[in-house]
């Protein structure tokens, strides 16, 4: 069976015996957090250390995810494998994958999936948790940056649909903030045009408690390129409002 290694990191991976997907399923390592145990399997995500270079090892076990296209399901790495890929290639910045495979043993499905760690990277809800203290420049660099990672993928055609703080991540740099996205299991396409654009931003706010009104109009005026006051920026803001209403009364 074929698996994917990535050509950046074939020559680490070989250098210690993990270039297969036996060697990677055996690998003795403590999970960084409890197994996920839904979908009638388990998922669980491990730190991998080989040197200079640093990766989360994720290996899962009948743990499926079911569609129209697939509805004998699939191991959910396989869908976010595709995503990965898919971000490349439109030039979205995301978590790159170092190996990925699959394997049927009996009943039961295995997944592997291997991504480059973030290291020097920080996920937005810890920069939200030091808002208080950060100066309004760096506030200002941060807004700036995220917005224009969602206008990015929005006009890659792409839903990031768990566009949470937790999944975008930033470098601080000397011209500003490079970003990038990480959980792209439910990413697909951008169907519903603005309606689908709201979706991911509101989700973003609804968790950024650090934010009020003045940082989402900013994010707002980042991400349509137009003035904070613009008529525009108002009807955007409307419709974030609208869709959080929907959501609270509907739990």
């Amino acid at each position: 069976m074929s698996d994917f290694i990535a050509m950046a990191d074939r020559e680490i991976l070989a250098r210690h015996g993990l270039d297969s997907f036996d060697s990677l399923w055996d690998l003795r390592l403590d999970a960084v957090d409890e197994p996920n145990t839904g979908r009638g399997g388990w998922s669980s995500v491990f730190r991998l250390d080989l040197g200079d270079a640093a990766y989360y090892l994720k290996r899962q076990s009948n743990f499926l995810s079911r569609s129209l296209r697939r509805p004998f399901g699939e191991p959910t790495f396989a869908r976010e494998f595709r995503n990965i890929r898919r971000y490349q290639e439109l030039g979205v910045p995301a978590l790159q994958a170092a190996f990925f495979g699959t394997r049927e043993i009996a009943d039961e499905r295995r997944a592997i999936l291997v991504s480059r760690a973030l290291d020097g990277w920080r996920e937005l809800a810890a920069w939200l948790e030091l808002w208080s203290s950060m100066l309004v420049e760096q506030r200002s660099a941060v807004i700036a940056a995220v917005a224009g990672l969602a206008r990015r993928l929005h006009g890659a055609g792409q839903v990031h649909g768990c566009f949470y703080p937790k999944h975008v991540f930033l470098r601080e740099t000397q011209a500003g903030f490079d970003t990038c996205l990480i959980d792209l299991e439910k990413t697909r396409p951008l169907l519903l045009g603005c309606r689908d654009r709201v979706k991911d931003l509101e989700t973003l706010v609804r968790r950024a408690d650090a934010w009020g009104d003045a940082e989402v109009r900013e994010l707002l005026a980042c991400y349509l390129e137009l003035p904070a006051d613009s008529g525009e920026v108002n009807g955007w803001l409307a419709r974030l409002a609208s869709r959080r209403r929907n959501k609270e009364r509907s739990q």
